[in-house]
């Protein structure tokens, strides 16, 4: 029996035990990730928190809804034992009926065919890194192979001296001037956020510095669960001109070479973005994001 239980009634060891030992178990799913993306999440558990998933919610005019949080790419349903398109339907049938509006991103393991729900598939790259580095390198593209070696040539470093706030103050100084959804206080939450994952030693820092010993660019990787994710990068005008990102991820995939370890690089279905992650052997993974909108007609074309 799936039950429905508000955030106060969430037995958060057992939680997080299930996200463990979870087949298809991922970090955005930690008690602890999910309390600082949405304070005061609900869930969906079915037996002794063998199956489970977050109910991420807010409130808007007076109705509750559940949406994806920031920073926070896929949730859904997740299980210690292998779970089929029912079990996930079950699931989805329990979402109680005071969420007026639902739109979340379920996981890669997570199938829906389900009418009441407009269904959107998204793409995410991964790359298993259990091959050597040499053959994990043959399968780059011709032009990050460039870029790499331009890398080489124009003397970049890496390094792991690099705050969180500088990482967050670069992104907000350059690729964040085109990104107007993303307000202060969602800066703040993933300041929070990068350093919870530093202090449950999930997180790392690597960066880039210039041969005039400048940081060019940086990255945050979170790994959990058999898996390490590119959860969120950083750089300046010159780290294009220098070949920097590609260096900063061609060494990260030579660190990690020969791990029993899924790199997903968190995306993306911006074309360009996906063009790059793909220059490194990546292949394209599906998850799907559901929608339901049962708001009275007069606040429907609010959420479309």
């Amino acid at each position: 029996m799936i039950k429905y239980l508000k955030h106060t009634e969430i037995n958060k060891q057992k939680w997080d035990a299930c996200v463990t030992h979870a087949f298809n178990g991922i970090i955005y799913a930690y008690s602890w990730y999910l309390d600082i993306v949405n304070e005061g999440w609900d869930a969906l558990v079915e037996g002794d928190y063998k199956t489970i998933m977050p109910l991420t919610k807010g409130k808007k005019y007076g109705f509750d809804y559940l949406y994806q949080p920031y920073f926070t790419q896929q949730l859904g349903v997740f299980s210690v034992d292998k779970i089929n398109e029912n079990v996930v339907t079950e699931f989805l049938k329990a979402i109680p009926k005071i969420f007026s509006f639902v739109e979340i991103n379920c996981n890669t393991f997570n199938k829906i065919n389900l009418a009441e729900y407009t269904v959107k598939p998204n793409i995410t790259h991964e790359l298993d890194l259990i091959n050597s580095y040499e053959n994990l390198y043959q399968h780059y593209a011709e032009n990050t192979k460039r870029n790499i070696k331009k890398a080489f040539q124009n003397k970049l470093e890496l390094s792991q001296e690099m705050s969180i706030d500088a990482m967050i103050e670069m992104f907000r100084a350059n690729r964040g001037k085109t990104i107007n959804n993303l307000q202060n206080a969602d800066y703040e939450i993933l300041k929070r956020l990068l350093n919870a994952c530093l202090q449950q030693r999930k997180g790392q820092i690597r960066a880039v510095i210039s041969a005039e010993k400048k940081i060019v660019a940086s990255a945050f990787f979170v790994e959990s669960n058999g898996k390490v994710i590119f959860l969120f990068s950083a750089s300046n005008a010159e780290a294009k001109q220098t070949g920097a990102m590609p260096f900063l991820i061609d060494r990260f995939i030579f660190d990690n070479s020969q791990r029993n370890l899924v790199f997903d690089f968190e995306g993306s279905n911006n074309p360009d973005l996906a063009r790059f992650y793909k220059s490194f052997g990546s292949k394209e993974c599906i998850y799907l994001q559901i929608r339901k909108n049962n708001l009275p007609f007069f606040l429907r074309w609010i959420k479309g």
